[in-house]
């Protein structure tokens, strides 16, 4: 190499190294979204809003690249501060400011998806339905993903006027009109943080429901009576939401499945400043402390104006996976209804059986040959085993081989064009409406009948009739634990039951959008006016009714004081008469499963005792967790507060006692009663333990003499020798109207 190339090559190293570091140097900071806290008694006098503060602040940071709009919500309701996309030098400068009080970077969280007014009880007649004219004048309000206005569970025919102090409104979209009434009194959307984390995939701004989600939520809360409404024919009847003389008002944080916490923030802020009685979220975001936790923090700002805040606990389904778990919310684990779909097949010795089956068609399938194979057991309908020669057009059964699903088995009779399948399951299965052909799905017993007909009959077996899309009703257990309904204890704060309740939640009838694909028929995807959808997502909604049903009828409770009435009038005895079971073991459940137990509507409405909760009860219950000073400020959005007890025990209708080697055995509860019955009344103490616990209560006699006088018990708790990991009673008490408060106590040894 020549000394001129030589220096050349220097050079164009030297140079190449140098645009390295300047492009490394002059790469712009990555925007996000931000949550900040600030302390109000910072805003200077000169600044009429908020918003005109936030918004210097801001200024004063830096002007944002490419004229990107920093600020995406000021909040004057859930918490002193605003949401911004910030950069993480901008963060830094923020922090120094002297109204700062906690950052955080926003996170993502998601919704809770995956015939029960008349299971519940309501009737009507007489009961909850009748004295609260179905929650006439109460107003729902929806954090969810939207809603289909056009749905006939949203017309308003014999709805009232929309109450005067309504203060919202229907948010309309120039390429998208959205048509509100008095059923719908309200619709606004809140995507602005989910747009920027480019988790949004909604076609316009529209307060409309693209997913399905916040339509099918919304009508199981409230949806106004329809005549005929079923999924394919299954399930039909009158549809109707558990309030359906409620008002609903839609606030949108979704469009893709996603949510994000400061479209959250907004909304419950918003729905605050419209005047909601209740509030109604099926979603969440990761467990953390409740002063991070977005809904934790923006809820106690609702309960605090006297708004009844109701969540969906999650679908995790394991122990310790509940959210939304801080005890000024309701939190809603899932049940089964009593309630199956169903096909029936009769062989041609007159032989009826009957299995589960969500085919969406009612096809008939008459005088056909029955093929079971004479191979190989282990290999019967899995992939590739059966010859289209031998089952073409004919109904075959498969045998639980265990090699291959009813999935798989169904796709092999496909293949081989099979007429029908008749397949063989123990469990109770999901997503059948799935299968590609017409399938009834049997227990091992009936399969057994079958198999031993086939053989004896040889070539000559036949089906006479196979019959879809049939409701059969008083399916037993009911209800059962949701296998998907998270369950305690609560990984944020194991010392507060969670779920408080169970509600129905598992292929829950309600409306959808039509544009929203219920189930994929071969090549084709199947709409309808009304869908099964499960999970906890549908549960939060039917209490969210029950509580418009009984701030009806009590206007005057607090929203601690319907937990109350909820919760110690649940039952924990299914229709067999045996306690809850899991829906996928069947296994006998606990506290930890169904919390309270499940929502029992008309007891509710007279519960004669409640355990109310007022401000300062909270405040306390914060006091004792031990956070700092800033960390009360951000969930208080107060900078000065009282603590007026030690320790953690708060005026709450459930007890949990934890106890570990190195603890104390016992735990000692203070609780206060409020009689909202009789006058005059006289309860007398019941106490409920398993092995390894002890209850005691004083006294064990309590006499009322007047309504909302007031009553205080003390009970301990004590663990006895090898105590079980869990173990649980009940303390209840019982009135000469055979009123029956119960509380379930619940102990963990660790």
């Amino acid at each position: 190499m020549s000394v001129c190339n030589y220096y050349i090559s220097i050079l164009s190293f030297l140079l190449a190294l140098l645009f390295g570091i300047n492009n490394v140097l002059s790469k712009p900071e990555e925007y996000k979204t931000y949550i900040v806290h600030l302390d109000h008694s910072q805003k200077p006098s000169s600044f009429l809003t908020h918003e005109t503060w936030h918004q210097t602040i801001l200024k004063s940071l830096s002007k944002p690249v490419h004229d990107k709009e920093m600020l995406l919500y000021s909040y004057n309701h859930v918490m002193n501060g605003f949401s911004a996309r910030l950069t993480p030098a901008q963060v830094s400068k923020l922090k120094k400011s002297p109204a700062h009080i906690a950052i955080h970077e926003e996170k993502i969280g998601k919704l809770f998806t995956t015939h029960s007014p008349q299971f519940m009880g309501l009737r009507h007649s007489s009961g909850l339905w009748n004295a609260s004219s179905y929650g006439e004048g109460v107003i729902i309000g929806m954090i969810d993903s939207g809603v289909w206005p056009e749905s006939e569970s949203f017309n308003e025919k014999g709805m009232p006027p929309i109450p005067k102090r309504w203060k919202g409104k229907c948010q309309n979209s120039t390429t998208n009109p959205f048509p509100c009434n008095r059923k719908l009194i309200g619709a606004q959307v809140f995507i602005k943080g989910i747009q920027a984390a480019d988790e949004s995939d909604s076609p316009d701004d529209s307060p409309r429901d693209f997913l399905g989600h916040g339509t099918h939520t919304s009508s199981t809360a409230a949806g106004n009576h329809v005549p005929g409404a079923s999924q394919f024919g299954y399930a039909n009847g009158v549809a109707r939401g558990i309030a359906p003389g409620a008002h609903v008002a839609m606030y949108k944080v979704s469009s893709g499945g996603f949510i994000a916490e400061s479209d959250v923030l907004a909304a419950m802020d918003q729905a605050i400043a419209d005047g909601v009685d209740i509030m109604s979220l099926s979603l969440g975001f990761d467990h953390v402390p409740y002063f991070q936790d977005v809904i934790a923090t923006a809820s106690l700002s609702a309960i605090e104006k006297g708004i009844f805040v109701v969540c969906a606990a999650g679908n995790d389904g394991a122990p310790n996976t509940t959210f939304n778990s801080a005890p000024w919310i309701t939190t809603v684990g899932a049940g089964t209804l009593d309630r199956s779909f169903i096909a029936t097949v009769t062989l041609g010795n007159d032989l009826t059986l009957e299995g589960q089956s969500k085919f969406p068609d009612r096809v008939l399938v008459v005088d056909t040959l029955l093929y079971y194979g004479k191979g190989d057991f282990e290999k019967s309908c899995s992939d590739g085993a059966l010859n289209v020669s031998e089952v073409f057009g004919k109904v075959v059964m498969c045998d639980n081989n265990g090699s291959s699903t009813i999935f798989e088995q169904v796709r092999e009779l496909a293949r081989v064009e099979a007429l029908a399948g008749i397949l063989i399951a123990d469990e109770t299965l999901y997503n059948i409406d799935e299968l590609e052909i017409p399938s009834l799905i049997l227990p091992s017993s009936s399969g057994a009948l079958i198999r031993k007909y086939a053989i004896e009959a040889a070539d000559d077996a036949s089906v006479k009739i196979m019959r879809f899309v049939l409701t059969s009703f008083g399916t037993k257990p009911a209800p059962q634990v949701a296998f998907f309904s998270s369950r305690g204890p609560d990984p944020v704060n194991p010392n507060i039951l969670k779920p408080d309740i169970i509600a129905p939640g598992v292929e829950v009838l309600a409306a959808i959008p039509p544009i929203v694909s219920v189930e994929q028929f071969g090549n084709y995807d199947l709409g309808s006016d009304y869908a099964f959808l499960s999970g906890t997502s549908m549960s939060a909604p039917h209490v969210a009714g029950v509580a418009a049903l009984l701030k009806a009828v009590h206007p005057e409770w607090s929203p601690a004081a319907i937990r109350s009435a909820l919760m110690t009038t649940a039952y924990t005895v299914d229709n067999n008469g045996t306690t809850l079971t899991n829906q996928f073991t069947s296994l006998s459940g606990t506290p930890l499963d169904y919390g309270a137990g499940h929502i029992n509507p008309n007891k509710a409405m007279d519960p004669g005792l409640i355990y109310d909760i007022d401000w300062q009860g909270y405040v306390d219950f914060l006091c004792g967790l031990g956070y700092n000073d800033t960390e009360m400020k951000a969930i208080l959005r107060q900078s000065k507060w009282t603590c007026s007890q030690e320790g953690t025990d708060i005026n709450y209708p459930s007890f949990v006692a934890m106890f570990s080697a190195d603890s104390p055995n016992v735990k000692n509860f203070t609780r206060v009663l409020t009689n909202v019955g009789d006058d005059q009344s006289v309860y007398q103490l019941i106490t409920e333990t398993s092995q390894g616990m002890t209850i005691k209560v004083e006294p064990t006699t309590l006499t009322f003499t007047s309504k909302y006088q007031k009553q205080k018990f003390a009970a301990s708790v004590q663990m006895n020798g090898k105590a079980p990991p869990v173990a649980y009673g009940y303390v209840k008490w019982i009135d000469q109207n055979n009123h029956i408060v119960a509380s379930p106590v619940v102990v963990l040894n660790s």
